[in-house]
């Protein structure tokens, strides 16, 4: 592993650290205001769990942010997890380019 990369943060870990704790806001009543279960709050927190478009319209709302903020979240983590692991590399490898697209 490159000591020169940083850990990776997922969307669940900046939900906690800068939305969540300095507002004082459990997981339990954070699901009960967005009215989800709170098993999906613990998901996305612990990484295992991406935020959806539900997820992000009811952040959006609840943190007055935009729905992007929260999906561009998940999209970079995923595409960063994506080409650290590997998976990234090995899809490019399979496909083919279609001849009749300029590429750049």
């Amino acid at each position: 592993m490159d000591m020169n990369r940083i850990e990776l943060i997922t969307p669940g870990e900046i939900l906690l650290t800068e939305f969540m704790e300095p507002s004082g806001i459990s997981q339990t009543k954070l699901a009960g205001d967005l009215d989800i279960p709170q098993s999906r709050i613990a998901d996305i927190i612990k990484g295992r769990r991406g935020i959806t478009v539900d997820t992000a319209m009811r952040l959006s709302m609840y943190f007055d942010t935009t729905i992007n903020f929260w999906l561009n979240l998940q999209n970079d983590f995923d595409i960063e997890k994506a080409e650290r692991t590997g998976e990234f590399e090995a899809i490019m490898s399979r496909i083919r380019h279609n001849p009749d697209v300029a590429h750049a």
